[in-house]
């Protein structure tokens, strides 16, 4: 039986040897956001020791820390009252030598330009979601070199379950004479035409750590990030992915990938 060549997907070459670090921006730095800025800053470590300038990183985020994000999120007591992107990425940056920019407010695609190459949305909102893959659609890029958009990585979860997906916003360019080349990969907007109607309608704040590990468990949000960050790591180290997102199911202990198609 003849072998079935699996599908890549192979990185932007820009991004591969830049002539400045990766552009990448995070919006939502909560449960699954904080443990990615924490999981970006250690790829950046490794990708400057490897010889790439590795990433500069801005993170977005309105939220104020509370009580219920100890111990579930990377916050301590002392940071309580602060801003989460404030918080963190202050703490990132002294501990890894870094220069990462902290904006203290709510993502409005009306008010701020992407101007990123990578962005990454780990957030609980289905409508920013939308406004983003209008924006694509619609193909309002940026074209500058290290504000120029190449990928978009949502990640999304329940209680005990989440997804990833990687999606690009344009088509890539592809190595020549390389087969079974993916050029563009679909967004989560585009996977999931339906999103709007699962959009979680409680949106009220917890108000204990116990609280909020009725609506997400302890482990999801850091073992999903894990997965995320990986994926980047991926595209950079070895330049290529064959998939591009997975489901993961904390209950079932399943993790699914999504294939190139």
């Amino acid at each position: 039986m003849k072998k079935e060549i699996p599908y890549k997907h192979y990185t932007e070459a820009s991004l591969l040897s830049p002539q400045h670090p990766v552009t990448i921006y995070l919006i939502g730095c909560g449960g699954t956001g904080s443990q990615v800025l924490n999981n970006l800053a250690r790829t950046h470590k490794a990708l400057t020791a490897l010889g790439h300038p590795g990433f500069h990183v801005t993170v977005f985020d309105n939220d104020i820390i509370t009580e219920a994000n100890l111990g579930r999120q990377l916050f301590a007591e002392p940071e309580l009252g602060l801003n989460k992107a404030t918080a963190l990425v202050t703490r990132v940056n002294r501990f890894f030598g870094l220069q990462w920019n902290a904006e203290p407010i709510l993502y409005d695609l009306k008010k701020h330009q992407i101007n990123c190459n990578i962005l990454i949305t780990a957030v609980d909102n289905v409508k920013i979601r939308l406004d983003i893959a209008k924006l694509f659609h619609n193909r309002q890029l940026n074209r500058g070199a290290d504000k120029k958009n190449y990928y978009w990585m949502d990640i999304g979860n329940s209680k005990t379950s989440g997804q990833i997906v990687l999606g690009t916003m344009e088509k890539i360019k592809q190595p020549n004479k390389t087969k079974n080349t993916i050029d563009y990969l679909r967004c989560i907007t585009e996977l999931f035409p339906d999103l709007q109607k699962h959009e979680d309608k409680d949106k009220t704040p917890s108000c204990s750590l116990a609280e909020a590990l009725d609506k997400q468990d302890l482990f999801i949000n850091s073992i999903i990030a894990q997965y995320a960050v990986n994926m980047l790591w991926k595209m950079f180290r070895e330049a290529s992915i064959a998939y591009h997102g997975l489901f993961i199911n904390l209950e079932t202990m399943n993790v699914n990938p999504i294939k190139l198609n």
